[in-house]
């Protein structure tokens, strides 16, 4: 049973290939950088995949951020399998 040891307690981010610790305003800014820039190459840069498993809410609020954030119609689940 996991006791909690080796959670992570802090976001990481990767320099040169390497992961180091990072504030989280740090790694917001980097998550958001990183959904501009797909953003910025197209509909077809960015997709979606939620799970069945999940709520229907919380597939609702994927396909939404998907379509209307990023622009783009990339959104599937796994609800058919």
């Amino acid at each position: 049973m996991d006791d909690g040891r080796h959670r992570l307690t802090q976001p990481l981010v990767r320099d040169n290939g390497s992961l180091r610790a990072a504030t989280w305003d740090e790694a917001m800014d980097r998550a958001a950088a990183g959904f501009a820039k797909a953003r910025m190459q197209g509909p077809n840069a960015f997709g979606m995949f939620s799970c069945s498993k999940t709520t229907n809410e919380m597939n609702y609020i994927a396909q939404k951020f998907t379509r209307a954030v990023m622009g783009s119609n990339n959104v599937d689940s796994c609800n058919r399998t």
